[in-house]
């Protein structure tokens, strides 16, 4: 009976209680992982913080558009 049980070791295993707490120790161990790599992709897009216009200025000083294309699209943005 106190034999060695290929499933559990030693002894006559962990029960259902153990399996129960195992299966919540991983559950909270995902859901822990998965929170927290929500948070660390949500934090850095915070911390870009760019605004449209930031990036019209940005556009503008690459050449990317000409003057009179940025006042147009500044005049979007603003209204």
């Amino acid at each position: 009976m106190w034999g060695y049980d290929c499933w559990s070791g030693w002894g006559h295993g962990m029960g259902i209680g153990g399996m129960v707490m195992m299966l919540v120790f991983w559950a909270l161990s995902v859901a822990g992982i998965v929170i927290l790599i929500g948070w660390l992709r949500k934090r850095d897009f915070a911390s870009r913080g760019e605004t449209p216009l930031d990036i019209l200025k940005k556009r503008y000083a690459l050449g990317e558009i000409d003057k009179e294309e940025f006042e147009r699209m500044k005049k979007d943005l603003d209204s």
